[in-house]
């Protein structure tokens, strides 16, 4: 797995987009108007049909249209008007050339980003490949003109248009055209990853307005967020990838229209990407102050310890750090004591995410609710904090900490136990009143009341002690299961785990396999337990349909690892979708958090506090931190 270098009345709006059901009747009785409204009226009435005919005609022909803008947010208004320059968190006067290099963990075996086969190398997405819009990182969820230099979109958003800008270009000299917007969602879609086709199939109808002009009309699902993830996706040549066999890996070289193109490479080892000096969009205000640097390179090694090392000798340039016990103690090496680099600390806005070492609920054993509570008990982040990573971390108590998404420390609202109200039972009390609070662990490690509760809650779900181990006791099977792992870090953890699972009679083997066998393992999801991450961002949308959705739980390379097939996370993740107002939204985000955290479905570990980040001293950074923390697409060179 690779590691790259660097969320009282009812209201009514809420209850429908709960209810499919409901919204379904809604259209049967729309379709009974319709009927009723077609036959033959009474003489007299006719001519008042006649006259309501001729001004709800000219009532449509002069509703005014929706406007083409340069930008469109989920939520409000954009941030920038029209005319702006720059993002706030770019420097435009920053200088240009100059070369960095960054470390990776791991390897890759294709150049292409797109699909589940194969590990792609880092960087490619972000480098190579362009969007029809960019995103802005002082906002929630706002994007920008790139590709498409106007966008169109309705009130209801059942449809959106682009309109490409005559000058964008691919690396090749190509111009980028409709046909290769619409090649690109078609084989997305049909080929790429699931969460492609999960997207991309809500488009319904595909028009052409114009030369340079494409429409996407939705099917009517109410999915508000869909136009902006159209506007996100990603374009590729028609001409370049229609002669290439999309779905398989390899290293075909990659052709986009971002800023670089990819230049040398040694498979699973190294990768540049050089500033491509005919980049059609350098002028554009999205890209003010971004793409300074002239040559990219990505180094790979084989553990985080090897990567550390090659950071100090001067291999490597800017490194985010993850290991406590490294930021505390391990940055006292020459460069850093001659002042050739330097640590910074950075606060972002943005949710903690979630890392968890998930239960797969597929395997009949971890089905039981029961059996994954007290796992979640017998997990001791006290003693794990204190002894593994010097006290620097913060325990994750909801999917969304850190920001007003989450629930943790907040009673359910109106808004939210109305949206609940279908599901009784689902969420439980504690957490519908206060959110999940990680169970007290003893840093002493003695931890006696939890692992009495785990025994007691092991004894329900059918299991016993029989001469030290856990047994089930229908069975005389003992209880025994495999932690999936891929580095010596999340190794570590495990079998530190483990020793507190034996305590309770529970054998846990730690499995540790080479990356592409874990990739390989956890697409298809061959495992038990497993340490993964999720991101969480200040406007989660459809991909949290891709993380948690019914749909998403038999696909295979989904990010639903643990199974989830739970009708009440899915209706929350409509709600979300459907919601237009900001306190919608909100309600609708925590009642997910509370469903998830009630269904016990992993174990939550811990985050950091803030980003920590070691920079040789050539690296640059801008004064002005974007919302979302620090972006290395901002920096420059000085030498």
């Amino acid at each position: 797995m690779n590691k790259a270098p660097e969320i009282f009345e009812k209201p009514r709006n809420l209850l429908n987009a709960v209810d499919k059901t409901g919204r379904r009747h809604a259209r049967r009785q729309s379709n009974s108007k319709e009927r009723a409204l077609s036959a033959p009226l009474p003489a007299p009435l006719r001519p008042c049909l006649a006259l309501f005919t001729v001004l709800a005609f000219v009532l449509t022909a002069f509703s005014a249209p929706a406007a083409a803008r340069h930008a469109i947010a989920m939520h409000g208004e954009p941030l920038y008007p029209e005319n702006f320059t720059h993002f706030s968190y770019a420097n435009p006067d920053a200088p240009n050339g100059g070369s960095i290099t960054y470390g990776a963990t791991g390897s890759f075996d294709s150049f292409n980003p797109f699909i589940v086969r194969g590990t792609s190398a880092i960087g490619l997405r972000e480098h190579v490949f362009e969007s029809l819009l960019a995103r802005g990182y002082d906002e929630a969820f706002t994007l920008y003109a790139l590709l498409a230099e106007k966008v169109e979109v309705p009130d209801d958003r059942s449809w959106i248009s682009f309109t490409l800008n005559p000058a964008a270009r691919f690396s090749d000299g190509k111009p980028v055209t409709v046909e290769d917007v619409i090649y690109s969602l078609e084989t997305l879609r049909d080929k790429g990853r699931p969460n492609f086709k999960t997207y991309y199939s809500k488009v319904e109808r595909i028009e052409r307005p114009g030369p340079r002009t494409v429409k996407f009309v939705f099917a009517d699902d109410g999915d508000r967020e869909i136009p902006l993830i159209l506007g996100l996706m990603p374009i590729i040549p028609k001409h370049v990838y229609e002669k290439r066999d999309f779905d398989r890996s390899g290293f075909e070289m990659p052709v986009g229209s971002g800023p670089y193109i990819v230049g040398n490479f040694t498979p699973g080892a190294r990768i540049v990407y050089r500033r491509d000096e005919n980049y059609w969009g350098a002028g554009l205000p999205v890209n003010a102050g971004h793409y300074n640097i002239d040559r990219i390179t990505y180094e790979y090694f084989r553990d985080a310890n090897a990567s550390f090392e090659a950071f100090k000798a001067g291999v490597y340039h800017a490194r985010a750090e993850d290991d406590p016990g490294r930021w505390t103690n391990s940055y006292g090496f020459p460069a850093m004591r001659q002042g050739k680099v330097r640590k910074e600390i950075f606060k972002s806005g943005m949710p903690s995410g979630m890392r968890a070492l998930v239960f797969n609920t597929r395997k009949p054993v971890l089905a039981e609710k029961n059996v994954r509570l007290a796992l979640i008990r017998i997990f001791n982040f006290d003693w794990v904090n204190r002894n593994l990573y010097h006290g620097l971390y913060v325990r994750t108590q909801s999917f969304f900490d850190n920001s007003e998404l989450g629930s943790h420390g907040r009673p359910a609202g109106d808004r939210e136990r109305a949206l609940l109200a279908p599901f009784p039972g689902v969420v439980s009390s504690e957490i519908m009143e206060h959110g999940w609070h990680a169970p007290a662990g003893d840093p002493t490690g003695q931890d006696r009341e939890n692992r009495a509760v785990a025994i007691a809650l092991l004894r329900e779900a059918g299991y016993e002690l029989r001469n030290g181990a856990m047994t089930e006791i229908a069975t005389g099977r003992p209880l025994k299961l495999e932690i999936l792992v891929a580095t010596p870090d999340d190794e570590r953890l495990a079998l530190t785990y483990a020793t507190m699972t034996r305590r309770i009679g529970i054998d846990i083997v730690v499995r540790n396999v080479d990356p592409s066998q874990y990739q390989e393992r956890r697409s298809n999801y061959d495992f038990e337990l497993m340490f993964n991450g999720w991101f969480s961002s200040l406007s989660p949308g459809n991909e949290q349909t891709f993380y948690w959705g019914s749909e998403a739980a038999d696909a295979p390379g989904t990010r639903n690892y643990m199974g989830a097939r739970e009708p009440a996370i899915d209706a929350m993740i409509e709600a979300m979708l459907e919601a237009r107002a900001h306190e919608d939204f909100v309600a609708a985000v925590r009642a997910l958090d509370r469903v998830l955290l009630s269904g016990a479905y992993m174990i939550p570990l811990f985050h950091q506090p803030d980003q920590w980040l070691a920079l040789w001293n050539k690296v640059k950074v801008p004064e002005k931190i974007s919302l979302y923390g620090y972006r290395s697409g901002t920096w420059w060179i000085e030498e």
